[in-house]
């Protein structure tokens, strides 16, 4: 494998957020305390195109294989599959032997791997992050878990280990626990123990939160309180102000409507209003404490002059958390069960230890705005993430890019910059997937003017909802949302709320996108028919999964 010389390499640091929206930093329009985040995004390039999976594992897979989910093994989330469902392959429900990581690439490559948050690619010892290339490694499994460690809540709904340390389950976890904390000190840990190994290094944290169960420490919650009483409305138009401010959309942006049956903040009482403040509060604080903990990398990277030639990538796995646990079909009255059960949930304890909140569709639609819809949407809401990379080195350091981007780009460029060539369609000895997504290491220094050619195509699909998109045209089929159970048509150059279906205006353009779709199933191995619980007979569910094995989706 031919590869660049040790001292021209720049080590690498992927930070992943659980469920952030658009806007929820400082750089990206945000009234949350996120210092350290704000200066890299500002020193490097902001993205205000830049695309994921509509949910977390699905993007993990793209991440670290530069290709589509369905063929990496999450075609859709293990959590929420029917239980009748004969999963072919790309839906084994785990990172599948079909493709490679290019963190495997890169320790081939002679690069220190290392890893500490969340992993959700799977949980045997098979699939573990030390089975795909992390030298060093403390990970969360499951999608999703109390952030404070420890909850009986964890114990009722995950089956099987929940923290892995190498090869190693953890059974116990510290004093004082909390997961963004405990992350980074392990990643700081592994970086320190390698302070003498001369070889570049590529690190990966990926915090579990913002992700429910929303907890933080009280002295973060404290700084919000009273931060959000004015309510959702009020927040999301004081952040679509400051977007325009920072020129992240355009002044005569035309913002989706709320998507929601959730009552208007006016509807509710003064306790419900408080409630609904609280779990805001709590959201800040954990996206506030995310920030303290990226500050403790950066400050070891300049500590040890490592911080000039370390890319550091930023990004969410996906837009906000809208869903409210309850309006989930079968999973949803179970868990609320449980929550009844072992946590407690009173204004006084909320976002502490032993409580258990989220915090609701219209709160998510503050964040995602101008954008339509959230998390688990194949919208523009629920897809288009804030992202940034920063690298001294970069001629375009200090922009904000429009460029389309998407996540499956990440492993290419990465790779281009270390100087290490995918093996294309084989590795050790069997077959893989190539990458689809594209190298913009080029672009970054200013030596092309475009990441994606004119014309090229990006195809979406879980929960049986769709999308494809050619340039700044885009087709989406989502079943139920707004009404409508077709697809629908939107230019994004002028539409990026995506609020004027263009599919009766422009049906040669539809077509044309269609057929793309239909290349785009064909190419993945995307099942179209329906197979998530969502889609589920009830009664038939509630038999082939009882209630303690019934684990929220993540």
């Amino acid at each position: 494998m031919a590869v660049k010389n040790g001292a021209d390499r720049p080590n690498f640091l992927v930070i992943l957020v659980d469920d952030m929206g658009f806007s929820d930093i400082g750089a990206f329009g945000s009234e949350i305390e996120t210092p350290y985040l704000d200066a890299l995004a500002h020193a490097g390039v902001r993205f205000t195109d830049f695309h994921s999976a509509p949910a977390c594992s699905p993007t993990r897979a793209m991440l670290l294989t530069g290709t589509d989910h369905h063929i990496a093994g999450l075609g859709s989330m293990v959590e929420v599959v029917r239980p009748d469902f004969d999963r072919p392959p790309g839906y084994e429900g785990y990172l599948n032997d079909r493709v490679v990581t290019f963190v495997e690439l890169l320790r081939d490559a002679g690069y220190r791997t290392l890893m500490s948050g969340k992993w959700h690619l799977g949980d045997t010892p098979a699939t573990v992050p030390a089975a795909r290339g992390f030298e060093r490694s403390f990970a969360l499994l499951p999608g999703g878990a109390d952030h404070f460690g420890g909850s009986p809540l964890d114990r009722a709904v995950v089956r099987g280990p929940i923290y892995i340390e190498d090869e190693t389950f953890v059974t116990e976890l510290p004093e004082g626990f909390y997961s963004s904390d405990h992350f980074t000190t392990r990643l700081l840990d592994f970086l320190e123990e390698g302070r003498g190994d001369e070889r570049p290094f590529f690190a990966y944290l990926p915090f579990s939160a913002p992700h429910w169960p929303l907890q933080a420490p009280d002295a973060e919650i404290a700084k919000y309180r009273g931060r959000y009483d004015d309510g959702p409305d009020a927040l999301r138009a004081r952040r679509l102000d400051r977007l325009k401010d920072l020129g992240l959309i355009a002044e005569d942006v035309v913002p989706h409507p709320v998507v929601t049956e959730a009552p208007e903040w006016d509807a509710l009482s003064d306790a419900e209003r408080a409630d609904s403040a609280r779990a805001m509060e709590v959201y800040a604080a954990m996206v506030d404490r995310i920030d303290q903990n990226v500050g403790r990398v950066v400050d070891w990277l300049k500590r040890n002059g490592r911080f000039d030639n370390t890319v550091i990538l930023f990004l969410s796995d996906n837009g906000a958390e809208g869903a409210i646990v309850e309006a989930m079909p079968i999973i949803g009255p179970l868990f609320s069960q449980l929550i009844r059960e072992h946590c407690d949930n009173s204004l006084a304890n909320a976002g502490k230890p032993g409580s258990y909140i989220w915090y609701g569709p219209r709160w998510a639609q503050a964040a995602t705005a101008p954008s339509r819809l959230t998390k688990a949407y194949t919208t523009e809401g629920g897809i288009r993430v804030p992202a940034f990379i920063h690298y001294p080195a970069a001629a375009r350091a200090g922009e904000v890019s429009g460029e389309f981007a998407t996540v499956m780009d990440v492993a290419p460029t990465f790779l281009d910059l270390a100087g290490v060539a995918h093996p294309g369609e084989s590795y050790q000895g069997r077959p893989i997937a190539p990458v689809r997504g594209r190298s913009f290491a080029g672009w970054l220094h200013a030596g092309a003017d475009r990441i994606h050619p004119p014309g090229t195509s990006t195809g979406w699909e879980l929960f049986g909802r769709r999308a494809i998109r050619k340039d700044h045209w885009k087709a989406v089929y989502v079943p139920g949302a707004d009404g409508r159970s077709r697809w629908q048509l939107y230019d994004l150059a002028i539409d990026p709320g995506e609020t004027d279906d263009l599919a009766r205006a422009y049906p040669a353009r539809l077509e044309e996108l269609l057929a793309l779709w239909r290349r785009y199933v064909e190419e993945t191995g995307v099942v179209e028919d329906a197979i998530s619980i969502f889609d589920a007979d009830p009664e038939a569910w509630a038999q082939a999964r009882p209630l303690q094995a019934a684990a929220a989706p993540a």
